[in-house]
């Protein structure tokens, strides 16, 4: 049943027309699942691998906030409705920590092979967010310290491992940014309730077990 729900890339709604519906999506972050969003940067349209930003050599490119700044994700609907009327291709910015998940990402090959790992030993998971180049594992939200206290405790941890806690960001689905379209790979269940996400202990733990018993190679980027 995982495998199944693992592969189901589905968005979480779709016009009649089977296109991506960005506001709804937004919506149901925001106002049934109560995770703060606000709208990204969005990609340059004179050319998709750049940024909308000012800086020329942005390396999330469309994928994070600009205008507004972080600290204006919300999770009130009005908000959300304006931004999006207003720029309805803008992706969808989750702002990480306080009652929002964290994330624990790492690049996409790596993780599709611990991922695959994880399955046989049956680890649950909760949502998982793809991009082309980087998937990030949601994880319930966690302090610097007890991240701290968690990574000092391991012997090795592999350094393409990034952590989205408080302050941070990740893009969600069905978001289009410069390095290209967010997805599901691990799709949340349907229903109103906020999806079921893991420890960040329990991810962590898992990862580098997999990433060191399968010997893969993850670099850093």
């Amino acid at each position: 049943m995982r495998e199944i729900l693992g592969r189901r890339r589905r968005l979480l709604s779709q016009r009649s027309d089977g296109r991506p519906e960005l506001l709804s999506a937004a919506l149901t972050f925001a106002t049934e699942w109560q995770w703060p969003v606000l709208p990204g940067a969005a990609a340059d349209p004179a050319g998709r691998s750049r940024c909308g930003c000012p800086d020329p050599d942005c390396t999330v490119p469309g994928a994070h906030p600009f205008d507004p700044g972080l600290l204006a994700a919300t999770t009130d609907a009005r908000m959300v409705h304006w931004w999006w009327a207003n720029r309805p291709t803008a992706p969808i910015i989750l702002a990480t920590g306080g009652n929002a998940p964290c994330a624990v990402s790492l690049p996409a090959l790596p993780a599709a092979q611990a991922l695959a790992a994880l399955d046989r030993v049956g680890m649950r998971l909760g949502p998982v967010v793809s991009s082309p180049t980087r998937w990030a594992i949601l994880v319930k939200p966690y302090s610097m310290e007890q991240l701290g206290e968690l990574l000092y405790a391991k012997d090795f941890v592999p350094g393409s491992l990034r952590f989205h806690g408080s302050g941070g960001y990740i893009a969600l689905p069905p978001s289009e940014t410069g390095q290209g379209a967010i997805g599901w790979e691990r799709a949340p269940l349907p229903g109103s309730a906020s999806p079921w996400v893991p420890d960040v202990e329990a991810v962590v733990d898992a990862m580098v077990e997999a990433l060191t018993r399968t010997g893969v190679s993850a670099p850093e980027l």
